[in-house]
C-alpha cells in the first residue's frame, strides 16, 4: 500500500516553500526548525549571500548523510555477522 502524500508549506528564511511527501506535519516542522537554524548559523559565520549560505548548508548535508550511511552499512554488516555467529 502506498503511502498518501500531503502538501506541506514551510519558511525557510523569508521563503515560503510547498513540500509534497509522506512525511508528518512535525516532522516537517522539525526539517523547516533545524534547515533554519543551519542557514542562521552559516549566514552569521561570514558576510555570504543567501545562495551561498544555501549551498554550504547542502554541503554540510550531504556530508552528514554520507557519515551516517556509512555508519549504517557498518552497523549492518555488524548485525549480519552476529547472526551468522548465532546460527
Amino acid at each position: 500500500m502506498a503511502e498518501e502524500k500531503r502538501r506541506f508549506k514551510i519558511q525557510i528564511g523569508n521563503k515560503t516553500y510547498t513540500i509534497v511527501g509522506a512525511a508528518s506535519a512535525a516532522h516537517m516542522q522539525a526539517v523547516s526548525r533545524v534547515v533554519n537554524d543551519q542557514l542562521t548559523q552559516i549566514k552569521a559565520a561570514g558576510n555570504l549571500s543567501t545562495e551561498t549560505a544555501a549551498t554550504l548548508l547542502a554541503i554540510n548535508t550531504a556530508s552528514k548523510q554520507l557519515k551516517l550511511q556509512a555508519q549504517v552499512d557498518a552497523l549492518t554488516a555488524q548485525l549480519k555477522e552476529l547472526k551468522s555467529e548465532v546460527q
